[in-house]
């Protein structure tokens, strides 16, 4: 789509703390297994999610890729919210004003939702392709990063220095990829 194909990144997949969670092994089987994991919920949002992705030029699977790492598509979530009530719904939208400040639209699980997280993304993407001379998967590689650390901390091609866990775009392409693979 718009802003590049997952299955043209390449990824090193999941940290060994993040795949600690499922008591995996790190790398992209890790990834995939959690991606795996996490399709039967995810299933409940995929006419949403490819109807989101088309809107905004952004493959489905990344959509779903992202629902997953951070809300493992709901499962992790309390009433809607994580990250200890910092952050909303299955993209995890962060609205501490300390943080990225958004206010949450739509219910957690909604498609007004899924297009909030996924504007955010893309406003990501756009802003590191302007910021950086990079190929179309590196650019995309650090939007996704900076969907979670934030664009002033994505400062190099290692663009997951400063992501929790230190993997997370690597992980969220190699979820992608799997989603790609399997209808998304």
């Amino acid at each position: 789509m718009g802003y590049g194909s997952v299955l043209d990144v390449e990824t090193s997949g999941a940290s060994a703390v993040t795949a600690r969670q499922d008591r995996l092994s790190a790398g992209v089987e890790a990834s995939h297994t959690m991606a795996k994991t996490d399709l039967q919920r995810m299933e409940r949002y995929k006419a949403i999610i490819k109807e989101v992705g088309r809107k905004y030029g952004v493959e489905p699977a990344l959509i779903a890729a992202i629902i997953s790492r951070e809300s493992r598509a709901g499962n992790c979530l309390s009433g809607g919210y994580g990250d200890g009530g910092n952050a909303f719904g299955l993209m995890q939208v962060d609205i501490n004003p300390r943080g990225g400040g958004h206010t949450a639209r739509g219910e957690w699980n909604s498609k007004e939702h899924i297009e909030q997280g996924t504007e955010i993304l893309v406003h990501f993407i756009k802003t590191i392709s302007a910021k950086f001379p990079w190929s179309q998967e590196q650019k995309l590689k650090g939007g996704i990063a900076a969907y979670n650390a934030g664009d002033q901390r994505v400062t190099s091609t290692n663009v997951d220095e400063y992501t929790t866990g230190g993997d997370y775009s690597n992980d969220v392409i190699a979820r992608a990829q799997w989603y790609k693979r399997n209808g998304y």
